[in-house]
């Protein structure tokens, strides 16, 4: 048997301490899913860390360094299963320095807002990513301050 895959994913959000929107990547390959919604990052390399490889995707794909926060818990050590071969953890993140650019595997990049959990849902997602981000969208729901009512 072969061992899984190792994918990290970064929910980039505008402040871990008060997170308001989240960045998300939209695909343009492999065919099944150019044109979905997804959280940048990508493969393990041989001798790295998850947080090592994400903040080397982070950097590749959109030409930003982060902060990590905590890990996305999954229920499971190996991470969110992707398919039968490959399994992601997610880190939320934050920008340090960098403005974010689609520069490697994606045509567009878009900062949702997390108090809209509609617009969020309505974005057409790779389908194994939805669990993850209905999971964040659960995880920061409450931490999410209320509104100061303009007076």
């Amino acid at each position: 048997m072969t061992s899984l895959i190792s994918i990290v994913g970064g929910a980039v959000l505008d402040s871990l301490a008060n997170p308001g929107r989240l960045l998300v990547a939209r695909r343009t390959a492999p065919p099944q899913f150019a044109g979905m919604w997804e959280f940048p990052g990508g493969k393990v390399e041989s001798g790295e860390t998850a947080e090592q490889a994400l903040h080397r995707e982070l950097f590749e794909e959109l030409g930003v360094s982060v902060r990590l926060g905590a890990e996305l818990e999954a229920g499971s050590a190996t991470g969110w299963p992707l398919n039968e071969r490959a399994a992601m953890r997610v880190w939320f993140a934050e920008l340090v320095d960098g403005d974010p650019l689609p520069l490697q595997d994606h045509d567009e990049l878009r900062w949702v807002g997390l108090r809209n959990r509609g617009e969020i849902l309505g974005l057409p997602w790779i389908p194994a990513d939805l669990p993850i981000v209905e999971a964040l969208l659960d995880n920061v729901q409450g931490s999410l301050r209320p509104a100061v009512p303009a007076g």
